[in-house]
């Protein structure tokens, strides 16, 4: 996690999970310094031929150090970094939440809007000149944000070790509580990058998700089982549709040509996929009856701690893709299933499902889920639009069948 230069001093005594015998004034940048000569790599010095030829000495006279214990202190210098910006990152982001909580409490004591903003311009030139850029009227108003959209500080506390500053200042100002939610938790998980979870969000990931498309109270239950329990659904594993614009397919292209593509990046499928998920077989061979079947890929998810089958087909979903899969299914959980894992699930990707016919079979009761993919990202209206009314009649589905209970 980056440390930000703007925020040169942190009084370590406001951040409770830094021990007591650190609490002390420290000055970032000179942490940085002391740490940055750690880094220097210990085997780095050129060494010598003796010119005995019994072997190789350092500038100093002295025998190289093995490479082993270099490797292993190099791995420990690591660590020690890693969890000191770590330390000190989750610190800065319980600092500035409560900095925000203590200034909103101020603003919103008094009606007058121009009187709030008075009191952080007049609040940021005093702490801008004693601590720093950080303070700034802009990142105060971030502070106050993010105070206002995450009131409770058990939640801040819950992910401070994971996300950054920066990491925050793009998920206060999404809008919707559920999707907001739904990022920082998911990027606690999934330890996203700052760059990672900006593009998790221009992909509309979220309405991606079968969470988004549940009435918001069973939502922010899994949400919570997530948070509390490090708990994973397969409605936040999985996506519909799935964006594989990087196969670079062309117009006209077989089911052998799609598998040959995703392997071929599979890096990259496994990132549309999402963390979690191991590559297990391609063309998994199943003997059923004396006859062979052959599943397109296997895949495992270590959350879900559940073999993944997944079907691909190059047209629309048809309702006897359903037996086939469930088929799959039960032979992997009677022949591959390992003690200690849950059912296998499975995945049918197509290139398009009739959402009425899909929700007809009920094929969560079997565990398969169909999920259209796109070769091509198309423009982000047309996306909205499409995922909008899918999200509308999955509440709709919801509904009846709530109601028939």
């Amino acid at each position: 996690m980056a440390i930000t230069g703007a925020d040169q001093w942190v009084k370590l005594s406001d951040c409770p999970d830094i021990p007591h015998q650190a609490v002390v004034s420290v000055r970032i940048l000179s942490i940085r310094k002391r740490i940055s000569r750690l880094r220097r790599p210990m085997g780095d010095m050129r060494h010598k031929r003796d010119p005995s030829g019994k072997g190789e000495i350092t500038r100093s006279g002295l025998e190289p150090a093995p490479d082993e214990l270099i490797t292993d202190i190099r791995y420990l210098v690591t660590e020690a970094r890693s969890a000191v910006a770590a330390t000190i990152n989750a610190g800065l982001t319980l600092l500035y939440w409560r900095v925000g909580r203590r200034i909103r409490r101020e603003v919103l004591g008094n009606e007058r809007a121009e009187y709030g903003e008075k009191i952080v311009h007049a609040l940021s030139a005093q702490l801008k000149s004693e601590f720093g850029e950080g303070f700034g009227r802009r990142n105060l108003f971030n502070m106050i944000r993010f105070a206002e959209v995450f009131p409770d500080e058990q939640i801040v506390r819950s992910f401070a070790p994971y996300l950054s500053w920066t990491h925050m200042r793009q998920i206060i100002y999404i809008d919707d509580p559920l999707k907001r939610d739904f990022y920082a938790e998911m990027c606690r998980v999934e330890r996203w990058s700052t760059r990672t979870l900006q593009k998790k969000i221009d992909s509309m990931l979220f309405e991606r998700t079968a969470l988004s498309r549940k009435p918001d109270v069973l939502a922010q239950q899994e949400l919570s089982a997530l948070r509390e329990e490090d708990r994973m659904t397969p409605d936040l594993v999985f996506r519909d549709p799935y964006i594989l614009d990087f196969l670079q397919l062309k117009d006209t292209y077989s089911e052998n040509d799609l598998e040959a593509a995703i392997l071929q990046e599979i890096e990259q499928f496994l990132l549309e996929l999402g963390a979690g998920f191991t590559f297990v077989a391609r063309q998994k061979r199943m003997v059923i009856g004396n006859e062979d079947f052959y599943l397109d890929l296997l895949f495992f998810h270590r959350k879900l701690r559940r073999l993944i089958a997944v079907e691909l087909k190059i047209g629309h979903f048809k309702a006897e893709y359903k037996g086939q899969m469930e088929l799959y299914l039960r032979w992997l959980e009677k022949y591959e299933r390992e003690n200690g894992e849950e059912r296998p699930l499975g995945l049918i990707l197509c290139a398009g499902a009739n959402q009425e016919q899909v929700s007809l079979l009920e094929l969560d009761r079997s565990g398969i889920h169909v999920a259209e993919y796109l070769t091509e990202l198309p423009p982000r209206e047309l996306l909205e639009q499409k995922l909008k009314a899918a999200v509308h009649l999955s509440r709709e589905q919801f509904s009846v069948r709530k109601d028939k209970r």
